[in-house]
């Protein structure tokens, strides 16, 4: 049996006194697609902070991919709502000095037109709205191409057009084989496509279930789904 893409224990995370995550289990097979949900401050952005090894847990473990995660660095893209990018530089620029700091493949060109920033791809960066930077960054990730994906809202900012590239872009993941964990708040849509579905709350991990469950009337099937367990 393959090693599971992420294996959390026990993970916990604290701020200044207060744990943002506490006590969360979790075991993602390689290929499983996972919606996380949950109210603002729940603790989703810290767990996929603490998955990736953005941030260390301050209590238990993670291994991704049978690795401790912090050496599994170079298997995990992160889609987070810092952005990372240069302002002073280019989009090219950055994706330019995203090649050379990751030793990826030299993929730019397609990579550009694939997120539809082709044709402002020498403008600096300071000068993208929202959007364009969100797209910027899924331009990253995909040069990356890593095995697990972690994204955090990646809806935001985004127009109806960009909301659809999403989808199609988390489709083309998991059609590759990636792993694929995504925080949003956009419930319904995301379990479209999604395998398993965990709700976040006040840092611990409550519901779990099937994804199939969320499809309509979200809070609805959650509140049911709970009563049951």
């Amino acid at each position: 049996m393959p090693d599971p893409a992420i294996l959390a224990t026990a993970v916990g995370r604290r701020f200044a006194g207060r744990w943002a995550v506490r006590d969360v289990s979790l075991t993602v097979a390689q290929g499983e697609s996972v919606l996380v949900h949950g109210a603002n401050g729940s603790g989703k952005t810290t767990l996929l902070r603490v998955l990736a090894s953005a941030i260390s847990p301050t209590a238990g473990s993670v291994t991704v991919l049978g690795k401790p995660a912090i050496e599994a660095r170079s298997k995990v893209g992160l889609l987070s709502h810092a952005d990372g990018h240069y302002d002073e530089l280019s989009g090219r620029d950055n994706l330019e000095l995203a090649v050379k700091l990751g030793h990826l493949p030299d993929r730019i060109d397609a990579v550009l037109e694939r997120v539809g920033l082709a044709a402002r791809a020498g403008d600096a960066v300071r000068g993208y709205s929202a959007g364009m930077r969100k797209r910027l960054a899924f331009a990253r990730l995909l040069l990356k191409a890593p095995p697990v994906v972690l994204m955090d809202e990646p809806y935001a900012a985004l127009d109806p057009a960009g909301h659809q590239f999403v989808d199609e872009l988390c489709a083309e993941f998991s059609a590759q084989g990636a792993t694929v964990l995504i925080s949003t708040h956009q419930v319904g849509r995301v379990a479209q496509w999604c395998d398993r579905a965990i709700r976040m709350d006040q840092g611990r991990l409550g519901w779990s279930g099937d994804a199939s469950e969320l499809r309509t009337r979200p809070a609805d099937a959650v509140a049911a789904a709970e009563e049951r367990a």
